[in-house]
């Protein structure tokens, strides 16, 4: 089968309205695409990062504070500095692009503009005609980032790889760090949260996150870790957002693919995060694909019945109780402590607030998992 479509969608800088694009978003998965959304009030470079990184077809930007011939005009100048201009960008604004506008945009390398009153129907055709095609030839990578981004896309759609001027190695593996638990505990917040006191801790490191999101059976995909990250809007950070394509479990049939491609290349840290996962998931726990297991729960799981069946509990090296400030955490640390002392394990348990600056809880966690 073809490979899925992926477009990168974003809202500029001092833009705070995403309802639109929301939508738009929505229907588009529902249609067999994959979206990462960037989230709004996002810059050029973040908006360009992301794309080389994700290494999309497209970018499509919803625009509705003005501004929008030169912010477009920008996005497509700087895709062509970094050699990237094999992807391209549209989008839209409701009432605020004219027709005149749209003709100034056009001009300047913006491949379509959408105006109030287009049905979802055709933005949609719009996408799988004119970006359904495979690509012919692509521009040299100009960068090690680009090359890498390049390489996870043949990975994930089961091509081999080419050889190129880049030689992606690294003496030092990467250390892999993986993150599960349920959807809504708040581990890409988290996530974000250690990116930062990594970045601060060491001034030439480099890390890697591959984060996953559930495809729609049959069609399409959501990739929105990145709309809450905003530490990891970092030249240092490599992020790449993979939908599960069909496997169960919370990861992608080329998960482990990926990993060994990132775990050699020029990384510090690799993280990996699942989609939200249930009772049943044992992601990790196949191939050794990591060094170190983090489960993040929240503290309102339900009864200690519940409790007793968490698989991930009997196997994660590290349990973080994250949103602690909440009313019932207490009890839910005291419960979660007797669960592990049946395990008979040297297992750690956390207690954090990722959401909160400076939270000991996260600094204790990047202690323990940089002495590991």
């Amino acid at each position: 089968m073809p490979s899925p479509i992926r477009i990168l969608t974003a809202v500029p800088i001092c833009d705070g309205h995403d309802s639109a694009i929301n939508t738009i978003n929505l229907e588009f998965i529902r249609h067999g695409i994959e979206v990462i959304y960037l989230g709004y009030h996002r810059s050029v470079a973040d908006i360009v990062r992301a794309a080389i990184q994700e290494d999309v077809r497209a970018i499509g930007i919803s625009s509705y504070n003005g501004g929008h011939i030169e912010f477009f005009a920008a996005v497509v100048d700087l895709l062509r500095k970094k050699g990237a201009d094999d992807i391209k960008v549209f989008g839209g604004g409701g009432g605020t692009i004219t027709q005149a506008d749209a003709a100034i945009m056009k001009r300047k390398g913006v491949g379509k503009v959408f105006f109030a009153g287009t049905s979802l129907e055709e933005m949609v055709k719009f996408v799988h005609q004119r970006y359904g095609k495979p690509r012919t030839k692509r521009p040299r990578p100009k960068t090690r980032d680009q090359e890498l981004a390049q390489k996870l896309t043949e990975i994930e759609d089961r091509k081999k790889i080419r050889n190129s001027k880049f030689e992606i190695r690294n003496s030092r593996k990467a250390r892999v760090i993986g993150f599960t638990g349920p959807g809504g505990a708040g581990k890409t917040t988290l996530i974000d949260e250690l990116v930062l006191r990594f970045l601060n801790q060491d001034p030439k490191g480099r890390i890697a996150i591959l984060s996953h999101d559930p495809s729609v059976v049959g069609e399409g995909a959501l990739l929105g870790d990145r709309a809450t990250m905003i530490n990891s809007q970092d030249d240092r950070v490599f992020m790449r957002s993979m939908a599960t394509r069909g496997q169960a479990g919370g990861l992608s049939p080329a998960t482990h693919d990926c990993l060994a491609l990132l775990a050699r290349s020029n990384f510090d840290y690799v993280i990996i995060e699942t989609v939200g996962t249930g009772q049943e998931a044992m992601p990790f726990q196949k191939n050794g694909i990591v060094d170190l297991t983090v489960l993040v729960m929240n503290p309102d799981y339900g009864s200690r019945l519940q409790l007793q069946k968490i698989v991930m509990l009997d196997l994660a090296d590290i349990v973080v109780v994250n949103k602690s400030d909440l009313q019932r955490a207490r009890t839910a640390h005291t419960e979660i402590e007797q669960r592990l002392e049946q395990n008979r394990r040297s297992q750690q348990l956390i207690d954090t607030v990722a959401k909160r600056h400076r939270d000991p809880g996260v600094d204790r966690l990047f202690a323990l998992i940089s002495a590991y």
